[in-house]
């Protein structure tokens, strides 16, 4: 299977497979800097893997995955 991740990632990384990508800096994402490799690797995340597989990440993921299935409140429900 052959995909098309030139719009994920910095120029740098385009052509590359999903394995050397998720090996790469945070950096390699496009939008991020090297500066956010520093701030990111505090947090001992150095790879694309290691962002998001990042706890935090994930949660927050799953989060945003629900809130579009969640149904409001109607008052006089329980």
């Amino acid at each position: 299977m052959s995909l098309n991740l030139n719009k994920l990632v910095d120029k740098a990384y385009k052509d590359q497979s999903i394995a050397a990508i998720l090996a790469a800096p945070p950096s390699a994402l496009l939008g991020l800097t090297p500066k956010h490799d520093e701030m990111l690797a505090e947090l001992k995340i150095k790879t694309i893997e290691d962002l998001g597989k990042w706890q935090h990440a994930v949660h927050a993921q799953a989060l945003v995955t629900l809130a579009d299935a969640e149904v409001p409140s109607v008052a006089g429900d329980k």
